[in-house]
């Protein structure tokens, strides 16, 4: 393990003119997965309301219903991430993070004995290469260790050309980005999503994001319930609002349909992911049945599904997300893909940084928002120097190099470089 003073040095990501390096320098000499540990302070709710899933057609499965229980005491809460670092022979560095433990396990393992000696440089090359060394590359968390590659090869390619890498995209496109507000974990009590949405909004957030919490399993009251979330959200922000709607792969086609109906009075903005995404012609029948747009896209693994999906005219909102489906690379080209069916691209955001810069670079006609997930972003990046925060719903483009990721060694308890071999 190294000293303070050593991962300090080694992790501060120094920035070379192309003067300073030569080609052999910028082949890739160490890839490196580190895990910090440390702690912060909240009054969040110990619980948070559960979301409708799939496995709640199971009653065993099936939650009991979620009552708010108020904000807490004071107390200390551990956290830990992970972040990926890649050096090269002249000691330049990319960082990215936070990374899924799925995503380590697959770079550690898999990918980063084929990266050693290759040109970080090669972003696009690279990642063919990575994309063709295995059978199963095409999805799940093969995918996601490319994604966390590519997005790690970007802030490095960004620190080597000085700027941040919506820059070396095209863009910026616009000054700020808007953020829409995830309310996942937010109460679905009517008086509660009343007072909450009100914040938000009050906040900026005027697009913002609920999660019912009832499916199939929970009988005609629970769909009335899922409904009441929709009309609820309508008449308290009135028509200067867009709500959106995440059933998270956890209803059936009729189902589907039945909520669409009573709920397109108030006009929902999208009804996100209500099926597996195997389920494609369930995609395609319920937006032929209902005015609500259809949206998806967070399980895709690559422009192949993205363009099936639209081909199909089974969504007019792709959802895919650069830490899963290929980085940020593969998120251009789904940008692409997409603008030529006149669909829009809204990153899902389960992080960020990746996800904002593309948006930065593109048109917003293609890219109209982010996602910020209000809960979890609290202490996403609990770790770096210089997190990303809305400010009235807007967040302003870094101008550090690459994403701009600077660790805080003060937030710091433990830090452990990872190896699962």
């Amino acid at each position: 393990m190294l000293s303070r003073r050593a991962f300090t040095s080694t992790f501060s990501a120094p920035v070379l003119s192309w003067t300073q390096t030569a080609s052999s320098e910028l082949n890739i000499a160490a890839v490196e997965l580190w895990r910090f540990d440390g702690k912060y302070d909240t009054t969040d709710p110990r619980g948070s309301q559960h979301q409708v899933q799939p496995l709640h057609i199971y009653e065993d499965h099936r939650p009991k219903p979620y009552v708010y229980p108020g904000l807490g005491a004071k107390r200390t809460v551990n956290t830990a991430a992970t972040y990926l670092k890649i050096k090269t022979q002249g000691g330049l560095e990319g960082v990215y993070g936070p990374i899924d433990r799925e995503a380590a396990v697959v770079v550690d393992l898999q990918l980063k004995s084929f990266l050693i000696g290759k040109s970080a440089l090669a972003v696009e090359t690279l990642w063919d290469q990575m994309y063709r060394s295995n059978r199963h590359s095409r999805a799940s968390h093969y995918m996601i260790g490319i994604s966390a590659i590519d997005n790690t090869l970007w802030d490095l390619r960004g620190r080597y050309f000085k700027a941040p890498v919506y820059k070396l995209l095209g863009g910026p496109t616009r000054p700020k980005v808007e953020a829409y507000g995830s309310a996942l974990g937010n109460s679905v009590e009517p008086q509660h999503v009343a007072r909450r949405c009100a914040e938000f909004f009050k906040e900026g957030f005027r697009h913002q994001k609920w999660f019912p919490a009832y499916g199939p399993g929970d009988g005609k009251e629970g769909l009335a319930k899922n409904v009441e979330l929709v009309k609820t959200l309508r008449e308290t922000m009135g028509d200067r609002a867009e709500i959106m709607f995440d059933a998270f792969q956890g209803w059936h086609l009729d189902y589907a349909i039945a909520w669409a109906k009573q709920v397109e009075r108030y006009r929902p903005r999208w009804i996100e992911e209500p099926f597996h995404m195997e389920k494609l012609d369930s995609f395609v029948k319920l937006r032929q049945a209902t005015s609500v747009p259809v949206a998806t896209g967070e399980h895709m693994y690559g422009r192949w599904e993205a363009h099936r999906f639209l081909d199909a005219g089974a969504i007019t909102v792709v959802q895919a997300d650069p830490e899963w489906c290929g980085g940020v690379s593969e998120l251009v080209k789904i940008c692409t893909i997409a603008s030529a069916y006149d669909a829009q691209v809204v990153p899902h955001g389960h992080s960020l940084h990746s996800a904002l810069h593309v948006v930065a670079s593109q048109s917003p006609m293609v890219c109209p928002l982010v996602e910020y997930l209000i809960g979890k972003m609290n202490h996403y990046h609990h770790f770096e120097k210089h997190e990303l925060r809305p400010v009235n719903g807007m967040i302003d483009l870094p101008e550090r190099p690459g994403f701009g990721i600077e660790i805080d060694d003060s937030k710091v308890d433990r830090r452990t470089q990872l190896k699962f071999g």
